[in-house]
């Protein structure tokens, strides 16, 4: 199989994890590229020895560790909430930040992180739950669920309730997640893209992000409708089936940005 072969079906779930780690998709899809021309200009820096997967994030972190990539954008016209984000970002244990997007949003176990790394597997537990007690410091904030199955809205709210916030709603279609948002405005959403009477939660999630300033988590068994196209910011995205970890995850690394556009004045 070429290398590009190999390389492809993963690049969409390496976008997600460099938007994550970095704060916006323009400064995530940089360090792709930087990742991406780094293997075209040398391929010997591909571990050949490893699983493709593996292989592209340890070669991405080599990348990530070694250089300062520029985004394409200068910056006297970047927004408060991506000044705020990259303020916010020095203040982080990188190391901590990354090892807990790797196993609990990519799915990664310790010893495929430690590789990625560069680390001793045995310290992984250890640097995980100290970014999950980071997380876990974060304010509490009111929720609304936008999900059409019961089943998966209780799993959820559990998740949530487990760590310290407020679910305030759960609706099951766009009209009714708006008139959730207008009675009661949440500091976060979670929201399904399909929703029980063929809706969009992607509209619901448009429309109620005209009104208020919140991250926004997306839930769903369809992660390509976003991963390929245009989507609300700040968002991030957990693939259906879930696992708590995942979802906790996902939820703190949107509050790691709530309010940023606020503390900017914008």
């Amino acid at each position: 199989m070429s290398l590009s072969r190999a390389v492809a079906p993963h690049l969409p779930f390496l976008r997600r994890y460099a938007r994550a780690l970095t704060g916006t998709q323009a400064s995530g899809d940089a360090y792709v590229r930087g990742c991406l021309e780094a293997i075209i200009a040398d391929p010997e820096q591909f571990p050949e020895d490893l699983p493709p997967r593996i292989a592209l994030y340890r070669t991405f972190h080599v990348i990530w560790a070694s250089s300062q990539i520029v985004v394409p954008k200068p910056d006297d016209v970047l927004t408060g909430y991506e000044r705020g984000v990259a303020r916010r970002l020095q203040s982080l244990a990188p190391q901590n930040r990354q090892a807990l997007l790797l196993t609990a949003l990519e799915s990664f176990s310790n010893e495929e992180a430690a590789i990625i790394l560069d680390l001793n597997p045995d310290d992984l537990p250890g640097i995980v739950a100290s970014a999950l007690q980071d997380i876990q410091d974060e304010i509490a904030t009111d929720v609304l669920i936008i999900e059409d199955e019961p089943i998966i809205s209780l799993d959820l709210t559990a998740i949530i309730e487990d760590m310290g916030h407020r679910v305030v709603n759960v609706a099951t279609t766009h009209d009714m997640a708006l008139k959730a948002a207008q009675a009661h405005p949440p500091g976060l959403v979670l929201a399904d893209i399909q929703l029980a009477d063929g809706s969009s939660g992607i509209d619901a999630v448009r429309d109620i992000l005209k009104e208020i300033v919140a991250p926004v988590v997306f839930i769903t068994a369809f992660p390509d409708r976003l991963l390929s196209g245009e989507r609300p910011e700040p968002t991030f995205l957990v693939t259906k089936p879930f696992q708590p970890d995942t979802v906790k995850a996902a939820v703190g690394q949107a509050l790691f940005f709530v309010n940023i556009g606020q503390e900017e004045g914008v």
